[in-house]
């Protein structure tokens, strides 16, 4: 097996440009208000190593903020199957350019416990997911 194939399906990636500074962005995505206006209710607080719940469709994720560089970068670790989330935000001159990875895929026969259903079913309906979410965050923030 190649180290491709190892790794999984590969990340999950979206970015889009918010007409707003970067620290208006940052506050939409770093803040459990902030979160809960685009994605999902949580309990989220900006701390490394904080861990705190996403309310999905599936119930609630356990979570665990894993990275923290204000206002460009925050990862963390969602539910129990090995993903991770990072929000990474650049400056673009006045805008905002904010990219949304959701990594830590197996393999495309995985089952994925809470869904019932293979990783590479829940990686395709949660990547046109996220496409769709991204553009809330856009809304929400230029709103």
């Amino acid at each position: 097996m190649s180290a491709d194939q190892q790794q999984g399906l590969p990340a999950i990636k979206h970015t889009v440009t918010i007409e707003a500074p970067i620290q208006k962005v940052w506050d939409t995505v770093s803040t459990a208000e902030g979160i809960a206006s685009w994605f999902m209710p949580n309990d989220f607080q900006a701390e490394i190593g904080y861990e705190f719940h996403i309310q999905s469709p599936f119930g609630p994720s356990p979570c665990k903020v894993t990275e923290l560089t204000p206002p460009h970068r925050l990862s963390f670790l969602w539910d129990t199957d090995g993903w991770f989330v990072t929000f990474e935000l650049k400056e673009v001159g006045d805008k905002t350019e904010f990219t949304l990875i959701h990594g830590g895929w197996k393999q495309p026969d995985t089952l994925v416990p809470k869904a019932k259903e293979d990783a590479a079913v829940i990686r395709d309906r949660m990547d046109q997911g996220w496409a769709g979410i991204v553009q809330k965050l856009k809304k929400v923030v230029e709103g």
